[in-house]
């Protein structure tokens, strides 16, 4: 890999209004670049440094994802279990499509499993003002728990049976919950035993629904279309839908140096710089299989322009690189954050890639950030 030619474009991207960023490339172990430019202050002055702090968003899920596999790995837990084994409120779930024109509801016509759960084909949708979720903050306020907000959440019908279609959605905060009945612990406390405390991820940790006061962490900004400007915001976490609650889709703060370090650990097969291994090789390899039938291919392709992905648990797996000439191979997995951070990782070459910025719906970030980088990690 060509370092100049990455930091030359990582360096252009503050053209793009991206006010600072920050990449990290492991290799067999080894950190083999890091670059850092830009500012991450609301007057574009504060150069971003090693300590900077994030909202992570949906990176999270990779760590939940991480998880909830080292429970599958014990025997404590099937991706073919139904989710309702676990957590009763999923049991006897209701479905609502129209016929005729009309809209019905009427009982699923298959069990939610744990599979359908990882691979975004619940059925659930990312509604943060769906009914329960308002009458549990209204019950309970800001102490709502996790267990007790994610029972919530089908009090509302599934928009499909459960492993017919791929939707982007809650699912992964349900397998928080999981962990926490399985494990018998709040899922912070899982993450840091299990997670953070073994890979030495130290700067890893809850955001709450408001952040101001939160030591070095990143001014967000919001990207506004279709000018390519971006406007100072609040440092919210929406997600984090109560000040106990742990959302395992999107509620973790961290910075580029720790999630390099889960990175780089997945992509040596489960084992850190460290030698402290996490989760198995052949667990690793299941997380990377395609989980999606043809009906939830199309949706991922459409519905997230991503024609060139399949998802397995909880992360895309890299399936048709001739769709965009890439030379990447086949089998290259990760996911990215609200913010427009991203993780990469290969097996095959034991090569990962940690992105971090901070710019909340940035379409390019993803179209053509994310791919670049994917593509100049792996080129000559």
């Amino acid at each position: 890999m060509n370092f100049t030619k990455i930091s030359q474009y990582l360096d252009s991207l503050e053209e793009m209004g991206i006010p600072s960023v920050d990449c990290i490339i492991y290799k067999d172990h080894e950190q083999v670049y890091r670059h850092m430019n830009g500012t991450v202050d609301e007057k574009r002055t504060v150069p971003v440094t090693e300590k900077q702090q994030y909202l992570m968003f949906s990176m999270t899920k990779i760590q939940t994802m991480t998880a909830i596999m080292q429970l599958v790995e014990k025997g404590l837990i099937s991706l073919e279990d139904e989710v309702g084994d676990y957590l009763p409120a999923y049991k006897n779930l209701m479905v609502k499509e129209t016929i005729d024109g009309k809209e019905v509801v009427r009982p699923a016509k298959t069990p939610l499993k744990l599979k359908y759960l990882l691979s975004m084909q619940s059925g659930l949708d990312y509604d943060l003002e769906r009914p329960g979720i308002k009458r549990v903050l209204q019950e309970k306020g800001m102490k709502a728990t996790t267990r007790e907000l994610v029972d919530a959440f089908v009090e509302s019908p599934l928009l499909f049976d459960p492993g017919t279609r791929f939707n982007y959605s809650l699912s992964h905060d349900v397998a928080a919950a999981i962990i926490e009945v399985v494990a018998g612990m709040s899922f912070s406390e899982y993450l840091k035993k299990n997670i953070w405390e073994p890979l030495k991820m130290t700067r890893t940790f809850f955001a709450k629904p408001m952040n101001d006061n939160v030591e070095n962490l990143a001014k967000q900004f919001i990207y506004n279309d279709p000018d390519g400007s971006i406007t100072p915001m609040e440092s919210s976490c929406c997600y984090q839908l109560s000040d106990c609650y742990e959302s395992g889709g999107a509620g973790l703060i961290s910075c580029t140096e720790d999630y390099s370090l889960l990175g780089e650990a997945l992509a040596n097969g489960g084992i850190s710089k460290d030698g402290v291994r996490i989760l198995k090789p052949e667990t690793i390899e299941i997380i990377k299989e395609n989980l999606l039938g043809e009906e939830s291919l199309k949706d991922i392709a459409n519905n997230m322009g991503r024609p060139q992905y399949g998802y397995g648990c909880g992360m895309q797996v890299f399936m048709k690189p001739e769709l965009s000439n890439s030379p990447a191979p086949v089998g290259v997995f990760g996911w990215d954050g609200a913010a427009g951070s991203c993780l990469i990782m290969d097996t095959k070459n034991k090569v990962s890639l940690t992105f971090t910025m901070h710019v909340r719906g940035c379409g390019p970030a993803y179209g053509v950030i994310h791919p670049k980088l994917r593509d100049m990690l792996f080129e000559d």
